[in-house]
Formats: structure tokens, sequence, C-alpha cells
């Protein structure tokens, strides 16, 4: 029988460093995840003291099954450091329907893969119905009622909201509520007969399989009250970008999505050989998802702390307030990752344009720089930036 996942004797990493420090691993080891971690077997020799696990896998968490599709989450459970944000992977199949529902918290989404159709209506009875797509995103402001549904083809998507400790299972399901409440309440609360209800689930669906739904014209109804003031959706994809020499930024917040009024996000494609400049951000922690390719990321703690993470598609990553990073591609192909913060703006301090906006004379005497530095300084902000490899 062929073995999977065969590895040559030439190809295990060994936690040894180029000036022979370490010694080989001889015991038991997971070698598959020390080839997707080099940097941990291997740390850097600028790498020191501890810091928390920045680092989790949507591929560590259990899948929940539907018929209709499936979602995996990760938050403060899995990732204990992040608090200000949790993450849902989903997937709906053609006409498969995340139930209509609420939540205590605000969701922010990004869409993946495919096209879906939400429904919303805010608490002044204004309704909103869109089509998104790839690339699109929508936000939904706590406790407003919604529902997501998908198109042919199906989608996948990524769920956000600003709370780490969010779960799934704590939301406010339309099915659950009515399975929770007598027939006769249900009854005079519609003006109807009990029969009514007679065939209504006997608990929560969460997630269902339906008929692909018809054209959004078909479905759409007209409210007495209008539709919302502030559009759910924003086309991401659709949005000029900031372009550098090492890839792309598209900043989102509510300055052009104004409804999102407690997630910002920035989507950062790195081309290879380029990296997310050092910076940090001055007002909440950094949630990370990866879309693609491979990234390293270093992240210093001050007193002498730093500690390098290794990440590729479907990792999250995360960055505590005020921590000092970068994200460099180490991979053959543009790695496109999402920042992510629980905040209405987003903001971030560019190591480079802070020394080159100080005056110089502080600035080297500070880091005994010399003139190579400091004419390389720019007081422009550049997000991502190639880099020299010699």
């Amino acid at each position: 029988m062929k073995k999977r996942h065969q590895i040559h004797s030439e190809d295990v990493p060994q936690p040894i460093r180029e000036d022979g420090a370490g010694a080989t691993d001889l015991g038991p080891r997971n070698i598959l995840r020390d080839i997707e971690n080099p940097d941990m077997l291997v740390p850097p020799k600028t790498d020191a003291g501890r810091i928390p696990n920045l680092k989790f896998s949507f591929s560590d968490t259990p899948m929940s099954l539907y018929h209709g599709g499936w979602a995996r989450e990760v938050t403060v459970r899995e990732l204990p450091i992040a608090t200000t944000i949790a993450g849902v992977n989903m997937r709906l199949t053609p006409g498969g329907v995340r139930e209509l529902h609420w939540h205590k918290e605000a969701e922010w989404a990004y869409l993946l893969l495919g096209k879906a159709r939400i429904t919303a209506v805010d608490q002044d009875g204004r309704n909103f119905i869109a089509d998104v797509e790839a690339g699109d995103l929508w936000y939904f402001p706590p406790g407003i009622p919604h529902s997501i549904q998908g198109l042919d083809g199906g989608c996948e998507f990524l769920l956000l909201f600003d709370d780490g400790n969010f779960t799934e299972s704590d939301t406010f399901m339309l099915s659950d509520w009515f399975a929770h409440t007598p027939k006769d309440i249900l009854a005079n609360n519609f003006g109807v007969s009990e029969s009514a209800f007679a065939h209504i689930p006997t608990k929560q669906r969460y997630m269902f399989q339906a008929q692909v739904p018809k054209p959004i014209n078909d479905q759409a109804i007209q409210s007495p009250y209008g539709t919302v003031p502030k559009s759910f959706t924003h086309r991401l994809m659709a949005q000029e970008p900031i372009i550098t020499s090492g890839g792309t930024v598209r900043i989102v917040d509510s300055t052009n999505f104004p409804v999102s009024t407690t997630i910002a996000a920035a989507l950062v494609e790195i081309k290879p050989g380029a990296m997310r400049e050092m910076h940090w951000h001055p007002n909440t922690d950094e949630w990370q998802y990866y879309l693609t390719g491979k990234g390293r990321m270093t992240v210093f703690a001050a007193e002498g702390t730093a500690r390098t993470f290794n990440y590729r598609a479907g990792d999250v990553g995360y960055v505590p307030f005020a921590f000092g990073h970068y994200i460099q591609n180490i991979g053959e192909e543009s790695l496109w990752f999402l920042e992510v913060f629980k905040s209405n703006r987003f903001e971030d301090i560019s190591l480079n344009q802070w020394l080159a906006l100080t005056p110089h004379e502080l600035v080297q005497t500070n880091l005994n720089a010399g003139p190579e530095l400091m004419n390389a300084l720019r007081q422009e902000k550049w997000p991502v930036v190639k880099y020299n490899n010699t």
C-alpha cells in the first residue's frame, strides 16, 4: 500500500541553527507540523522571551455538519489571546440556508467563494435584501435579524464578531424561539389558530437545505418604511487599492463602509520578495485570516521579547494591542490576508515614517545610524515594501 505523506530523511527538518546551536530530534515528533512551522522549530536568533501563542488554524477546529453546509469557529477557547474578535468559517450549498437569526454581537463578513443572498430588517421596520459575491463584505449591527442563503454554486465565507468570547451556539434562532414558546401564545401573537403551528420545528434548525432562491426582484418585499439608510454590504474588491512596489492594500472602515461601526479591516496582498512593513496599531488588537500563500510574522512585545510564527491559508493570527510586527511573504505566490480590528477606524503607525518625520540627529544618535539608513527613510507610508535578499 502506498504511504501518504511520504517524507525522505533528507527532507526532515532538524532543530539545528546554521551556527551549530541545537541538536537532532530523535524522539517522537510530528514531522509534518515541524515542516509547517520552521521558525518555531528553529527560531531566529532575535526571538527571545515568552510571548503567548498567536496562531491557530481552522483546520484544527471541529466541523459542524448540516444538510445545507457546515461551520467551524476559532474563538477565545481555541486562541485565548484573541479577546477582541471571534471568527466563524461557513459553507452553504446551493439553496443552503443559515436560518433567520440575530446576535448580541455585530457580524462582519467576507465572502470567500461563490454567491449568496442576505436579508435583514432593522428596528424601524426598514428592510434589506442583496446578492453578494466573492470579495464582498456585509455587516449586521448587534440585534439586527438577518439570514444568509447560498445561490447557484453555493458559497463559503468568513464571519467575524466583535467579541472573542462569541460562539455560534449563543445565537438567537427563529426556529428555537418558536420551539420554546407555547402554541397558544404563538396563535395569539399572530392571530391564527394553534393548528397553524402543527409542523414547526421542535428544536433550532441552524442550517438547512432549501431550493435555490428565485431572482432577487421576485423575492424582494417593499417595506412601507423603506430600506435601511446605510447599506449592509460593501464591494471591497471593487475598491481602489493602495499600490506599492510590494503589493496592494484595501482599507475598509466606517469612513467608506458607514454601517460598520465596530469592525475595521484591511485586505493585504504581499507579493513574493515583499513584506508588510514594520508597524504597530495604536488603537486595538489585530486579528488576521490568511487567504493564500505562506507568511512569516515576528511580533515584538517590549522588554526584550519577540517571537516568530509561520502562517498559511486557513490560519488565524493575532497581534495584541501596540505590539510591533511585520509579515513577510516566504512563498512563491502572493500572500493574501485580512487584518481585522475591533474599531470604527483602521489605524497603524509605520516605523519607517516615524523615523523619517523625527529629527535626523535624534534618530542617528539613538540607533548609531549611518547615511545609508538615514537617506532611505520615507516620509510617505508604504504598507507593503519590497526587500533586498542580498
